[in-house]
């Protein structure tokens, strides 16, 4: 059974429900100056208002938002016309309620009842009002017309910010899925026969192998070459599939980053030339750790991704204007998060090297791909050509690539 759990306010809104409430205060105190019949009326009317205000905050998009805003409604007109006028900036509570109406008809009703609750209070006291006070009182009641048009284009805003959120996540998900799906269509379509012919020759070498063993042998060597056969299909579509790439990931470091409020400014091409298929998706995901960290971690407002590529070596920088490390110790990243061990370790699978620096404002994070790598493995490639015995090539191919 679910445990129910009592909010004074919706804990996704924050602070901003409670900062309201600071306006509340000029209320109770004017509430004080009236007489004793009024303040046993008034003091009341004023917490049904907080009230009220609580209850808007839940009921956003339900029938009884309405009801609650017409009680709002008129509590500031009781108070505003059988008190003091003063009580009239309290539309500015029904203002931000206002606008939270997608409904251009609801709207249109809704700002109708709050121009006839707030222009009554004043056209009844404008003559006992002095005139400075009317001229004070006159631009905040025009405000508080004004302000639910304003809040409403917000609150549009933020939705439209919301369902462009969800909108790309359902992409995101749908192209993963159509990915799945060509996975294993290409599984199928390539696999398939061939597994099911290693399966009836293998049942033809059980009979064969009592009455012909001869023949059972040519059908067991047939086996190994369709075994071989699947194993480099199966290498074929391994490489084939979409692995990480830079511009992908600078993309969703883009998306991430506005979604946190973090400032990108990125600089450099991110389609390294003459790079490696595994060096391109290991430098993609080393990126994606180190905008994950910026957006966890450093309290920044502006990220600075740099791409270039030098004489000797392929370079990430990484740079922002947060907090800093926490660990003082720079230039070992293994002492400082498991995300950059991970980064080290993936890095010195291509004789790669990350390191992380703090300034007086932020952290930097430089990570190294040497280019030798690529020429290392052109060179056992050659060697792998020149050598006759397959075993020895494909040990000097390992040898040189990790060397």
């Amino acid at each position: 059974m679910k445990r129910f759990r009592f909010e004074i306010f919706p804990r996704h809104m924050g602070f901003f429900p409670y900062m309201w409430l600071i306006y509340m205060l000029m209320p109770f105190f004017n509430m004080f100056q009236a007489d004793a019949l009024r303040q046993w009326i008034g003091f009341p009317l004023l917490a049904l208002f907080l009230v009220t205000y609580r209850q808007l905050y839940f009921l956003e998009g339900k029938k009884q938002f309405m009801y609650w805003l017409v009680l709002q409604m008129s509590i500031i007109f009781i108070l505003s016309v059988w008190y003091h006028p003063t009580y009239m900036y309290m539309g500015f509570f029904t203002a931000n309620f206002i606008g939270w109406y997608a409904d251009h008809r609801k709207f249109t009703q809704a700002m109708i009842l709050f121009f006839i609750v707030e222009a009554i209070p004043l056209a009844l006291h404008v003559r006992t009002m002095a005139p400075m006070d009317f001229m004070i009182m006159l631009p905040f009641f025009l405000i508080m017309l004004i302000s639910p048009t304003g809040f409403r284009s917000l609150s549009r805003r933020q939705r439209l910010e919301q369902e462009l959120a969800q909108a790309n996540e359902q992409i995101r998900n749908l192209i993963k899925g159509e990915e799945r799906m060509r996975i294993a269509r290409d599984l199928h379509d390539t696999l398939g026969h061939t597994l099911s012919l290693i399966t009836l020759k293998s049942q033809l070498v059980e009979k064969l192998v009592v009455k012909d063993p001869g023949k059972a042998q040519l059908e067991a060597r047939e086996i190994q070459n369709t075994s071989r056969a699947a194993l480099r299909q199966v290498r074929e579509l391994v490489s084939d599939m979409r692995t990480a790439t830079l511009p992908e990931e600078l993309q969703e470091a883009r998306i991430i980053l506005e979604s946190a409020d973090i400032q990108l400014i990125c600089t450099g091409n991110p389609k390294l030339e003459g790079i490696s298929d595994l060096a391109h998706n290991i430098l993609s995901l080393c990126l994606r750790e180190a905008v994950t960290n910026v957006v966890k971690h450093s309290q920044a407002s502006q990220c600075r991704i740099v791409i270039e590529s030098l004489n000797n070596e392929w370079r990430i920088m990484v740079a922002d204007n947060g907090i800093g490390l926490a660990d003082k110790e720079q230039g070992s990243p293994a002492s400082n998060s498991n995300g950059l061990k991970g980064m080290a370790e993936r890095l010195a699978l291509i004789g790669g090297t990350v390191e992380a620096s703090s300034e007086q404002q932020g952290t930097i994070l430089n990570i190294r791909v040497p280019i030798v790598i690529k020429n290392r493995k052109e060179d056992t490639s050659h060697e792998h050509q020149s050598t006759d015995s397959r075993g020895s090539a494909n040990a000097s191919r390992r040898s040189g690539f990790f060397a």
